[in-house]
């Protein structure tokens, strides 16, 4: 392996990782050499029948011969994205490459969002993320080295009109990614947002239940004719996350597919 790619002896938290596309970047950050903590809710974990899911993220990942430890959080409650970023530097020592993976995503006819989930998602979104960014990167750049990558969305720049209200955070938030790779361009610190398109995750499960209604949704927003899997998004992860991204920063990568390209 490219010397370039390994992150061996670096530390990483990646939020809302015990399952799906978080734990697959987590996974694959502990197999390339590097203490990982992920943050979780066990009572969603037990929603889908999975009640040990970050344990068995730590005991998978501790194979590897790295330290993992997973943190219980709700981070859509005031303050607690703090507390689980302490708390990993408390348990790994520092932080050097942070993904921000924890969102939430509404379905819903634009006319009936409420209030409260006009909220939820701000906070989640938008709101979270910054308050994440900002304890992070300034102790990145003193250090000289960091890595942040945020989880966009192709809904960033081709909305969907059911998802309009998270798409709109989205776009916002690579706006912000935009910003902050001019503020630390010359500290070390890259930070680039990485945009999944259709990908088959517990999040989209109730899609799936009627399974011609799935075949017909990927036949038409999927050009390669399949769904993603969470372990698709690794391979830009690694890239933007290691030595070998260090020229790399404020940029978009989007693993869609092809469903980004226009075709006629």
């Amino acid at each position: 392996m490219d010397d370039r790619f390994s992150i061996a002896g670096r530390t990483a938290l990646v939020t809302g990782a015990s399952r799906g596309i978080g734990r697959a970047i987590a996974m694959a950050l502990a197999e390339h050499g590097a203490d990982v903590a992920i943050n979780h809710i066990s009572s969603f974990d037990a929603e889908i029948g999975i009640p040990d899911a970050a344990q068995q993220f730590v005991d998978e990942a501790q194979s590897h011969g790295v330290k993992a430890f997973a943190i219980e959080g709700d981070v859509s409650v005031d303050g607690a994205i703090l507390d689980v970023y302490d708390r990993a530097v408390d348990a790994l020592g520092r932080v050097d490459i942070l993904v921000s993976n924890a969102n939430i995503q509404i379905v819903s006819p634009f006319e009936d969002v409420t209030p409260e989930q006009i909220d939820l998602q701000c906070r989640m979104n938008y709101r979270v993320p910054i308050q994440l960014l900002q304890r992070a990167m300034p102790s990145m750049a003193e250090r000289g080295w960091g890595r942040v990558l945020t989880l966009g969305s192709i809904n960033q720049a081709n909305p969907t009109i059911e998802l309009a209200v998270y798409a709109g955070l989205k776009s916002a938030q690579y706006n912000l990614v935009m910003n902050l790779s001019r503020k630390y361009v010359k500290t070390g610190v890259t930070i680039n947002n990485l945009s999944p398109g259709l990908i088959e995750t517990d999040r989209n499960r109730f899609r799936r239940e009627n399974r011609a209604d799935w075949e017909a949704m990927i036949e038409r927003i999927s050009p390669m004719g399949r769904a993603g899997q969470p372990e698709d998004l690794v391979g830009a992860a690694l890239l933007l996350c290691s030595d070998a991204g260090s020229f790399i920063t404020g940029a978009n990568f989007n693993v869609t597919g092809g469903a980004d390209i226009p075709y006629n």
